[in-house]
């Protein structure tokens, strides 16, 4: 008997062992990418087939030819890149928010319609749009010239549009998690459709937007077949479209500064990432009990008013609960944010 929980004891350190094992694995696969294109970008023998993991004169001479040379402005291609990708990515989420929000709030005639049209054009590759969306930019740009080929608002204009679907679905998903109740609570409390949205919806989505955001970042970021398509000036070219210039030539390929270029364009969504992780999430709605009716007390919105009422004695022997839910973080500022009354027997 004494010798079933000794091997239950082995069971679970070989399992722990060999768990610990396939996470090294997985992380050693996951990083020897990287730390082989910081090795190239600190080589100065420009060759890939003798390429040692620790170069044996390293030196950023790479680097120093990618800021000097005339011929290939990378840092003009880097600011394009983060002027596309902010722009595009602000522009999503406040269309695919504002269209979310009416998608699951609002009912209206065709609703359901819109909604299955929508997922059924993400159903195709973006590859079958690329004739049709250089066709419709070439018209466009015949009218308005500052949305055509060859300039970044025409380019903004389709990776704004070519991800709404998806992302209408994915706000859309979210909030239908949050009751409507506490719409029709505010409602009461006399707001309005706009200051529902923005000021009780909008912070209870910021993890959603925050995944929104991020995704739609970095494939603006590092999309290279749209910006091909699109862009013909030079100076107007992606990073991504610039960095393919180092290496598309037959004699003259730059494997030393397209490593340190990947390099240097992998720096901003490092920092993005870096700054999601430390945002907080979530929060605190006062939330009580009126005649059966759940009212809602929340930032800037006559919350001193529905605090009053319950410190006023307003229904006070119908009110059976005063409770404080995690909804919204940093929604209400400390001000806002009176303490929860006891709760009231009823009578």
């Amino acid at each position: 008997m004494s010798k079933k929980p000794q091997s239950i004891s082995q069971t679970k350190r070989v399992g722990l062992i060999l768990r610990w094992a396939l996470a090294a694995v997985l992380i050693l696969f996951s990083i020897f990418p990287v730390l082989w294109i910081v090795s190239a970008a600190l080589n100065p023998v420009n060759d890939l087939g003798n390429q040692q993991l620790i170069p044996a004169n390293a030196n950023f001479d790479n680097f120093r030819e990618l800021s000097t040379n005339p011929i290939f402005p990378f840092f003009t291609w880097l600011w394009n890149s983060l002027k596309i990708s902010v722009l595009s990515t602000l522009l999503t989420l406040s269309l695919t928010t504002m269209a979310a929000f009416a998608f699951s709030r609002f009912r209206f005639k065709g609703r359901q319609s819109l909604l299955k049209s929508i997922l059924l054009i993400q159903s195709f590759p973006n590859l079958l749009a690329i004739v049709a969306l250089f066709t419709i930019i070439k018209q466009i740009g015949d009218v308005i010239p500052s949305f055509g080929l060859n300039t970044h608002l025409g380019l903004i204009l389709v990776y704004s549009g070519g991800a709404m679907g998806m992302n209408i679905w994915l706000m859309k998903g979210y909030m239908d998690t949050i009751p409507r109740d506490i719409d029709e609570s505010a409602h009461v409390d006399g707001a309005t459709d706009w200051q529902v949205f923005s000021k009780l919806l909008l912070p209870v989505l910021r993890p959603i937007l925050g995944v929104i955001g991020i995704l739609s970042f970095i494939g603006t970021y590092g999309d290279y077949m749209l910006a091909k398509v699109m862009l013909s000036n030079t100076q107007k070219y992606t990073v991504a479209v610039g960095l393919s210039l180092f290496i598309g030539q037959q004699y003259g390929q730059r494997w030393g500064e397209f490593a340190a270029g990947a390099v240097l364009a992998a720096i901003p969504t490092m920092i993005l990432f870096y700054i999601a992780q430390g945002q907080r999430q979530g929060g605190d709605v006062l939330l009580f009990a009126d005649d059966g009716h759940q009212a809602l007390a929340f930032a800037g919105l006559d919350i001193e008013r529905a605090v009053a009422r319950i410190a006023n004695g307003v229904g006070r022997d119908a009110i059976n609960r005063v409770e404080v839910i995690h909804l919204v973080r940093h929604v209400a500022a400390p001000r806002f944010l009176a303490p929860s009354p006891a709760p009231c027997p009823r009578t």
